[in-house]
């Protein structure tokens, strides 16, 4: 059955294959358009680089007109990062729990339809290297995100290891 949320990720899907975006992958699970895998790649030159982190986009027959739920399969460690809650990401914040699920401006208050899954995974790829330490989810890693950078980025550099061997 063709409906226009699915003729629609046919659309983003066939966008991103003809013009991906640097550092970002994502593609339809085997026979389910509605359920994505993608890896987003840490940006260079900051504590991310090298990182490979896998999330998953789950979509609804409402998209575009509603966005899709997106979650982190990665272990993450971020300022506004919880253990055992859901992953929020906001434009201006990015919030990732434990259990990967995301909270972003535009998944949620801000969403548009204009927006495709390049411009999700765009968005979340760019907010990694930008925390909030003065909203923090995880006060652990807003403290050393704040006070002791050097100890920050070796933990961030643990999980950039980690997700090259993590399922």
């Amino acid at each position: 059955m063709s409906t226009p949320a699915r003729k629609r990720l046919m659309r983003d899907f066939k966008r991103l294959q003809q013009d991906p975006p640097a550092g970002i992958s994502g593609a339809p699970q085997d026979n389910n358009i509605m359920l994505w895998n993608a890896v987003i790649f840490g940006p260079d030159d900051t504590p991310w680089d090298g990182g490979t982190f896998k999330l998953t986009l789950q979509f609804s027959e409402d998209y575009p007109n509603k966005p899709p739920t997106v979650r982190f399969v990665s272990r993450m460690f971020h300022p506004n990062t919880v253990a055992g809650t859901k992953v929020l990401i906001r434009f201006d914040l990015l919030l990732v729990y434990a259990d990967g699920s995301i909270c972003l401006d535009i998944l949620q208050n801000q969403w548009s339809p204009i927006y495709d899954v390049a411009a999700i995974l765009t968005s979340i790829q760019s907010l990694l290297c930008d925390p909030n330490p003065n909203s923090p989810a995880n006060s652990e890693a807003a403290r050393m995100f704040s006070e002791n950078k050097r100890e920050y980025n070796r933990r961030v550099r643990e999980i950039v290891e980690q997700s090259w061997t993590a399922d």
